[in-house]
């Protein structure tokens, strides 16, 4: 029994980290669905939720102004959700550049934010934005470019975290962001992706649906589009950059809220984890624009990319454990266990390697690995104590 107990973990972890990527890249290369791009410059509204981003918010309304759309085109909304430092007076500085300021009062978190901002947005598309994300310059025109294709409702660009401190804690979220877009451009060519960048995002606004105030944007949104028969694809053109986190506890942090709120995302849309399929008709969706909803292969998708990915901490507790139990049934056990012990020591020794400048990628990619799964686990815990997370502090680097 231990035994078995051992190569279910151990074939459980293989498969989310290695398993489903190499299977959806054979899917991909095997039936790729092509996404009919086109050049087009819809009416866009550009949403920007803030809560005291007064140090980056001027920089981040400059950047999009400067974005090569057309000016006439491109409305640019800001939501201060009761913020306290200023922001709102820096966003009225550029009211007379297509840039308005709306305020959430009381503070009601981001998903509420966005939810009030899209009541008055006038754009045919919606692009989502972080208070202190950089667009390259060319990025709207390529996130807008995949709606001419009618079956596409979302889409998302790629993430570059930069790292300019060179921390480790940044060099493994860096690492992280790279396996995710390699997974993401082959997901798109199946049909649609699972999990998606909220920083740079884009939607019809005829899809969008309200959402709860402990709902998680980025990830929600993007399973009502799939719900109403649509894909969500990855468009790695459209480029987004973000300074890195560089302290492991700001990083953990991060990652249990995010993990908290992709869990009760799940539990909200666990319709779409039961491998069925039925055709979604959108109220008011243009009959141009129907297809049909998610079918085994998406919640396939879910299961191995988000399901079983945030519960993968199990199957690594139950692989060193089974495996102490097995220390003297055979050598390859041993060196198994002992493997383990070497991964989860460098990554205990990770911290001390950096106070002295020692950089080796393998230890501090393990430490990441190990803090985004005690994250996981943590997560997972507040989550069956039925703890919700609506509001935070701004992510800083």
């Amino acid at each position: 029994m231990t035994q078995i107990l051992f190569f279910v973990a151990v074939i459980g972890v293989a498969y989310v980290y290695f398993g489903y990527p190499l299977v959806v890249l054979i899917l991909s290369m095997a039936r790729p669905r092509p996404v009919y791009r086109k050049t087009i410059t819809p009416l866009v509204t550009l949403l920007i939720a803030a809560y005291n981003e007064a140090e980056c918010i001027a920089a981040t309304i400059e950047n999009k102004l400067g974005l090569d759309y057309p000016k006439d085109q491109l409305e640019i909304i800001v939501v201060s959700d009761g913020s306290t430092d200023g922001t709102d007076e820096i966003v009225r500085r550029y009211a007379g550049e297509s840039v308005r300021l709306i305020r959430q009062e009381p503070r009601a978190g981001k998903t509420s934010a966005l939810n009030l901002a899209v009541s008055h947005a006038n754009g045919e598309i919606l692009v989502f934005s972080d208070a202190n994300s950089s667009y390259a310059p060319d990025a709207l025109r390529f996130l807008v470019e995949n709606f001419n294709d009618p079956k596409v409702g979302y889409v998302t660009g790629k993430m570059i975290y930069t790292n300019p401190d060179g921390s480790p804690v940044g060099d493994g979220c860096t690492a992280y962001m790279k396996y995710e877009n390699f997974l993401r451009a082959a997901e798109t060519r199946v049909g649609s992706v699972v999990g998606v960048d909220g920083g740079i995002d884009a939607v019809r606004k005829l899809l969008y649906r309200p959402m709860n105030p402990d709902q998680l944007p980025d990830f929600v949104l993007p399973l009502k589009v799939v719900e109403q028969g649509f894909r969500v694809i990855y468009e790695s053109r459209a480029l987004l950059r973000e300074q890195a986190l560089s302290q492991a506890e700001d990083e953990y942090r991060m990652r249990v809220r995010v993990s908290l709120r992709a869990l009760w995302a799940l539990s909200d849309m666990r319709h779409l984890l039961t491998f069925s399929r039925s055709l979604s008709y959108s109220s008011g969706t243009p009959s141009h624009l129907l297809t049909f909803a998610p079918s085994f292969l998406y919640s396939w998708q879910l299961w191995s990319h988000k399901v079983l990915r945030y519960l993968s901490f199990l199957f690594l507790t139950a692989a060193f454990f089974s495996n102490l139990a097995l220390w003297g049934e055979g050598m390859s056990y041993k060196l198994a266990l002992l493997i383990q012990i070497a991964a989860y020591l460098s990554a205990i020794a990770a911290p001390l390697l950096e106070r002295f400048r020692v950089q080796f990628k393998l230890i501090h990619m393990a430490r990441y690995f190990v803090l985004l799964n005690l994250a996981s686990a943590y997560a997972f815990f507040k989550f069956l104590c039925g703890k919700k997370q609506v509001v935070w502090e701004p992510r800083k680097g």
